[in-house]
């Protein structure tokens, strides 16, 4: 058919764009996979398994890594219809050279073998980062994060500020943060140094972003300095978490840096469920809960996250209306091809182009970044066929050109501006 044609040279096109990954959990100092038993340990399958009717027990420190693979394989067929579970099979045929279009348990010791021959090259990070074709990924850094040991121009630094905002009450925290920065906080004037030392320090590793996941009962306000030294002083921990995410947002505008917010993840919603497995989103959250914030920063960009389809339109409405308000990515629970499209459409007929970060992979090995990528892309391809090439008689050079600004050029735009 000719969609079909159409909507295959798109998706070419888009794929031969060099990948910037606006956020993922990447760590700098071990990339790659060591064995299948990292790949397989990805949440996803951990808990898609568990799900299916796999017990806690494969998953515990004492189970040998292949023994554990094994038994993840054993339920795999029970979800191999899963989005997720496409990603694994395209990451084995695309890097361990797998030739069939199923995994079975039977398989297991043979797909071992051959991921762990190719695991095991010197050179398998440069070859990953080769066949994804990938520029660089934006991290996700604790705040005492050691960042000078890796190549932060590939393996770009950004504040992960959750531990400082919603657990300032564990003395553990407050020792992390005063050897870092060499400053003992007592309230908020000294918190406000402190940050000052961070942020410069962040910066001059070459951070740009800050980032932070944050729960549905929360809503951003100012709070005094006075207020929030108080607080601090009294242990009030909804205050105190107010005061230090608004603190942390000036810090975000005297710097320049960008803020992200994942918003709206209710944590241990499945008390019993397995590692990272155990959330899920929660809809009583809305942005108007953000608008004071938005209206007060209007110099800082907030790429926003949400975890429901179903806020989606709230999100490209936020972004149509506020300037400093970007769409970001398709999140966790919606990083569904048939969400991802829905929400893409709507997306791309309401928010200004220059408006949108259009995926991130949200990685934690190298690995994953591509088949996660490819599906962005496909979904990418469909939409601007379909309601832009057919439905607009938009040119396939002027689709692609607006694919790219989703795919690099708006992460360009708000990441890599120079920071003050």
């Amino acid at each position: 058919m000719p969609e079909t044609a159409l909507m295959q040279r798109l998706e070419q096109v888009l794929a031969a764009i060099p990948l910037i990954d606006p956020h993922s959990h990447i760590d700098p100092h071990a990339p790659v996979a060591k064995s299948l038993d990292d790949l397989l340990g990805y949440h996803y399958y951990t808990e898609l398994a568990h799900s299916a009717g796999m017990s806690h027990q494969p998953l515990s420190k004492d189970t040998p890594p292949q023994e554990r693979v094994k038994a993840i394989l054993q339920y795999a067929q029970r979800f191999e219809n899963t989005v997720q579970w496409s990603w694994f099979v395209e990451l084995c045929q695309t890097f361990f050279g797998w030739k069939h279009d199923r995994i079975t348990p039977k398989d297991a010791d043979k797909l071992w073998e051959q991921a762990d021959k190719q695991l095991n090259q010197p050179d398998w990070v440069e070859k990953v980062i080769g066949i994804t074709n990938l520029q660089k990924v934006y991290l996700t850094n604790a705040f005492d994060d050691d960042l000078s040991k890796f190549d932060t121009a590939r393996y770009v630094p950004c504040l992960r500020t959750d531990d400082l905002v919603f657990h300032w009450h564990q003395p553990a925290v407050q020792e992390r943060l005063q050897k870092k920065t060499a400053m003992k906080v007592g309230d908020a004037t000294s918190l406000k140094r402190a940050f000052e030392v961070l942020f410069r320090d962040f910066i001059s590793h070459g951070a740009r972003a800050c980032a932070i996941s944050l729960p549905p009962d929360f809503t951003p306000h100012e709070v005094s300095e006075a207020e929030l030294s108080r607080s601090m002083k009294e242990g009030n921990r909804e205050v105190t978490a107010a005061g230090i995410f608004w603190l942390l947002t000036h810090h975000c505008r005297t710097f320049g840096l960008p803020f992200d917010l994942m918003i709206g993840v209710n944590r241990q919603v499945y008390r019993n469920g397995v590692y990272q497995g155990q959330d899920l989103f929660d809809q009583r959250t809305s942005l108007i809960q953000y608008a004071p914030l938005f209206n007060s920063f209007p110099e800082v960009k907030f790429c926003i996250s949400v975890l429901t389809s179903r806020q989606n339109q709230e999100l490209a409405s936020y972004s149509w209306i506020f300037p400093n308000v970007y769409t970001s990515g398709h999140w966790w629970y919606t990083n569904i091809p048939t969400l991802i499209e829905a929400d893409l459409t709507l997306r791309l007929e309401a928010v200004p182009a220059n408006k949108q970060i259009g995926y991130y992979s949200d990685a934690y090995k190298l690995e994953f970044i591509l088949p996660k990528f490819n599906i962005y892309r496909k979904c990418l391809a469909k939409v601007l066929s379909q309601r832009f090439v057919i439905d607009q008689k938009w040119s396939e050079e002027r689709a692609v050109a607006l694919g790219e600004q989703l795919l690099r050029q708006t992460t360009l735009d708000v990441f890599e501006k120079d920071t003050k």
